[in-house]
């Protein structure tokens, strides 16, 4: 399955904010969107998903699977996510709902979408959590998102957006909110479980030594268009755009400290 973004034009109160993106996701692919802080890139992944904030509005194409997504109706949305594309947000304090249980949550896409019931659903968020590394997984369904740490939230997270196995997976900057060193084993378990169901990756970052390690193809948005697009290792080797150019100092200044030593 493959997703089709055609110039893909977004307004917010009559202010377009993301002008003329297109771009492709082959079955299987890994596409990074990268970008500094306004740039449209998680408005793109907001519209693909039918979840644009009020005020704002969607036009050109966004097809799965060669199935229009703009104007699909809510419904038929809401059933696509999940079955078909889950997402990992940023933050998971605020993608959780504070007063269930992380297990409850997990095996609601699982009950929503496949129809199980309680018993089952429970059985199935205990064998998620243990598949993304979370500690003593029969104990830590139970526990509140405020009981578990930022790195165990963000594996929750991760947990609910993989249960009913979807065939593209969209990660709008899963890492920013962690420490470094949690940061390295959240992109390695993404890394491993995409390339473990074969699902395509449309990973969000404004980190370009990131999207080395996730991505084979990137797109650079500056002020919602396209800045460049091409294979990771060219805006890595030979950037064209001044922001390309700038986000490849950043993520030089990350990788080497003044010391010479790796940060």
């Amino acid at each position: 399955m493959s997703l089709s973004v055609e110039d893909l034009v977004i307004e917010i109160d009559g202010r377009r904010v993301v002008d003329g993106i297109s771009f492709e996701v082959p079955d299987g692919a890994r596409l990074g969107l990268i970008g500094e802080s306004g740039s449209g890139k998680s408005l793109t992944a907001l519209a693909v998903l039918g979840l644009l904030p009020d005020g704002a509005s969607a036009s050109g194409s966004i097809r799965w699977n060669g199935v229009e997504l703009i104007g699909m109706p809510d419904r038929e949305l809401a059933r696509l996510r999940g079955d078909d594309i889950g997402i990992v947000f940023q933050e998971p304090r605020t993608a959780l709902n504070p007063i269930r249980t992380v297990g409850r949550q997990i095996a609601e896409s699982i009950r929503i979408h496949e129809g199980v019931g309680r018993r089952e659903g429970r059985e199935r968020a205990i064998a998620e959590a243990a598949r993304v590394r979370l500690p003593d997984p029969e104990s830590i369904v139970d526990r509140y998102p405020h009981q578990l740490s930022g790195g165990q939230r963000q594996r929750v997270a991760i947990a609910m957006a993989l249960a009913c196995r979807p065939r593209l997976l969209i990660a709008d900057e899963p890492t920013t909110a962690l420490d470094v060193t949690i940061q390295a084993e959240i992109l390695s378990l993404l890394l491993a479980l995409v390339a473990e169901e074969g699902m395509s990756l449309v990973f969000i970052t404004h980190d370009l030594a990131v999207l080395a390690q996730v991505a084979t193809a990137g797109v650079v948005l500056e002020r919602g268009r396209v800045a460049e697009s091409g294979a990771v290792s060219t805006l890595l080797s030979a950037p064209s755009s001044p922001i390309t150019q700038g986000l490849l100092r950043d993520a030089t200044a990350t990788l080497w400290r003044p010391d010479g030593g790796v940060s």
